[in-house]
């Protein structure tokens, strides 16, 4: 169990952290969420000690091993492999120990204890997780020096999962890892035995890892049961009735306001009307759940262009004398929407510049319209952005000879209206400098546009406006991410860049899932695999059919305990904060509030378990 006890932390005198408090059961899997800039690594900075709170304390139990992803990459000229091994401290100390000691009591002892903490099995259980990362045998042996940051970094998520701590704190641990390393890290932690707490804005890990979503808004937090899809649903709920009690309220407030005006001025009615002044002074208002306006994406459509936009013959391309990619056939549509899979590495961003006229074919030939325009996006025009400069002024350079009408038309798009447009780049959010950089590169109204990685910055409500966008945006969209509700919600189309080549992919995004994580061999034509006797075919139906009325019956659980957990807290604040209860529970007396919160236990208690009995046959059909 982890305590988070009215933690309260101010930063350059803006408050962070305003007496945020909230329970963490134990061994519990908690995926902490919220807008940019809410304060998610500011807390997580609290729950290590590298960050002294101004007020309240940090409660677990003594002896705790905590893991941390450091935001410092290592370096030097170890190899991956050994720093992974490195990370197991207590294995390199008695190994160290036993190569020295001669008291045989004592080696005995020693040798005991590698026995007993697995530590002969565990540089087969390094390597798997640097494969899982992306790392090859011949890449686990190579000097850590002769990688990038991006692939340092992995090797230093690798070592946090090895060292396996009790309390696992993850920081946006996908960031720098492509598609498939993102399905295994998510299988991974899956499995792990250990209690998590995990900043993520991917959908998809947050519904299948975690069952608590911790929300860090205005300073606070809130503890959700279940995933981000449920965490969705009780906020809904939440703020459905927040709007019920503000109309409520609104017409009340109405009602003693007009009679106060009608009745102050008689004397038979004046203390009535005195009491309805005082009633109305100490109503609180009931704020609205907060909403961020300037959250806003919105593409310029292009003019109409004749296809194809782009065909691709035989093409190679590749740096200098160099091909990386060979035996290109593809053709691109004004409509097309194309996700490009493949591991980093294996040439997508290669095939993206060479869609997007920054490198030239080698051989074959690439044919395209000659009227086409593209917006090309890479994580590199983020942080190329001057930091001294403002949105306006970065907007201005490249639309001269636009109207400053335009310009401003242009920036409020992406929503940077007002004083937003001329607020400095260096003051920007990174995910305000992702969606300015958005704004940039489609200020012409490109015919395509490419994106690599676009989500790397943005949260959870931003990726789905951008989700959003692209699906109202009228041109073609080459999209490269790692966040795959994003690929789902998209692309129509899967290209897999793999063997140095790029191929349609006949399957769905589901069976590449399943084929990445070993569950299905892929055959030549890149699909998944297919075959097998009528009588395998038939028990496979009917384990379909089954697994979709145990999901229905899961869904249906987890529904009504998201339902009868939100009916339990909206009780227990009436029952010690009556001021702020709702209108139909602020009527009860205590004695009834005990009694209904008793009832909604009693209920709680067998919808969990309908939900369990239905998650754990699902597990076993999937198994």
């Amino acid at each position: 169990m982890l305590n988070i006890n009215g933690i309260t932390v101010r930063l350059g005198g803006r408050t962070i952290l305003e007496r945020a408090s909230a329970t963490l059961p134990a061994k519990s899997r908690v995926g902490l969420i919220g807008r940019n800039g809410a304060g998610k690594s500011t807390l997580m900075k609290v729950m290590i000690g590298a960050l002294d709170a101004d007020d309240g304390e940090i409660e677990m139990p003594r002896k705790t091993r905590i893991g941390y992803l450091q935001q410092e990459a290592p370096h030097g000229t170890k190899t991956p492999i050994e720093t992974v091994l490195e990370a197991d401290t207590e294995r390199a100390a008695l190994f160290a120990e036993a190569e020295h000691c001669v008291d045989p009591d004592r080696v005995a002892e020693l040798y005991e204890r590698l026995e007993a903490i697995d530590a002969y099995t565990a540089e087969a259980r390094a390597a798997r997780i640097l494969v899982g990362l992306g790392f090859d045998e011949e890449m686990q042996q190579r000097p850590l020096d002769s990688y990038s940051g991006g692939w340092k970094m992995r090797v230093a998520l690798a070592a946090l999962l090895f060292s396996e701590p009790d309390l696992l704190l993850l920081d946006e641990p996908s960031n720098h890892l492509d598609l498939e390393a993102t399905l295994w890290l998510e299988s991974f932690l899956k499995a792990y035995p250990g209690m998590m707490v995990v900043i993520s804005h991917e959908r998809d890990l947050l519904n299948n890892v975690v069952d608590n979503i911790l929300h860090l808004e205005g300073g606070k937090v809130t503890l959700y049961a279940g995933g981000y899809d449920a965490f969705e649903r009780q906020r809904a709920e939440r703020a459905a009735q927040i709007a019920a009690a503000r109309a409520s309220q609104d017409a009340q407030r109405s009602k003693l306001q007009e009679y106060i005006a009608k009745n102050s001025a008689r004397a038979s009615t004046a203390k009535q009307a005195q009491s309805r002044q005082k009633m109305l002074a100490k109503m609180q208002p009931i704020a609205a759940m907060a909403e961020d306006p300037t959250l806003s994406f919105d593409f310029p459509s292009p003019d109409e262009l004749k296809p194809p936009l782009v065909t691709l013959d035989m093409a190679t391309v590749g740096y200098g004398e160099k091909p990386i990619l060979q035996r290109l056939n593809l053709r691109l549509d004004p409509d097309d929407r194309i996700a490009l899979l493949g591991r980093n590495g294996n040439g997508k961003t290669t095939l993206a510049r060479l869609l997007a006229a920054q490198l030239a074919p080698m051989d074959g030939a690439m044919t395209k319209s000659g009227k086409m325009r593209v917006g090309y996006f890479t994580q590199y025009q983020v942080e190329e952005l001057d930091g001294d400069d403002t949105p306006l002024e970065h907007m201005s350079r490249l639309m001269g000879d636009k109207s400053p009408a335009a310009v401003r038309g242009q920036l409020g798009r992406f929503g940077f209206s007002g004083q937003k447009a001329t607020t400095k780049v260096g003051k920007l959010s990174g995910g305000e400098r992702a969606r300015l950089a958005l704004a940039l590169i489609t200020r012409d109204a490109p015919h395509m546009l490419i994106l690599d990685e676009p989500t790397n910055h943005l949260d959870v409500d931003a990726r789905e406006a951008l989700v959003q966008a692209l699906n109202a945006y009228d041109g073609a969209v080459v999209v490269v991410s790692h966040d795959r509700h994003m690929i789902e919600l998209t692309a129509d189309r899967l290209v897999l860049v793999d063997a140095g080549t790029a191929q349609e992919y006949g399957g769905s995004l589901d069976d590449y899932t399943d084929m990445i994580l070993g569950k299905n061999q892929p055959k030549g034509d890149g699909g998944p695999a297919k075959g097998g006797s009528k009588k395998d075919k038939k028990a496979a139906a009917q384990e379909r059919e089954r697994a979709v009325a145990l999901k229905k019956t899961a869904h249906e659980a987890e529904a009504l305990v998201v339902k009868l957990t939100a009916q339990r807290s909206a009780i227990d604040r009436a029952m010690f904060d009556p001021s702020g209860a709702e209108p139909w529970l602020a009527k009860l007396s205590m004695g009834e509030l005990s009694q209904r919160r008793g009832e909604v236990e009693a209920k709680l208690e067998v919808a969990e378990a309908a939900w369990l009995e239905a998650s754990e046959a699902l597990e076993g059909v999937a198994a």
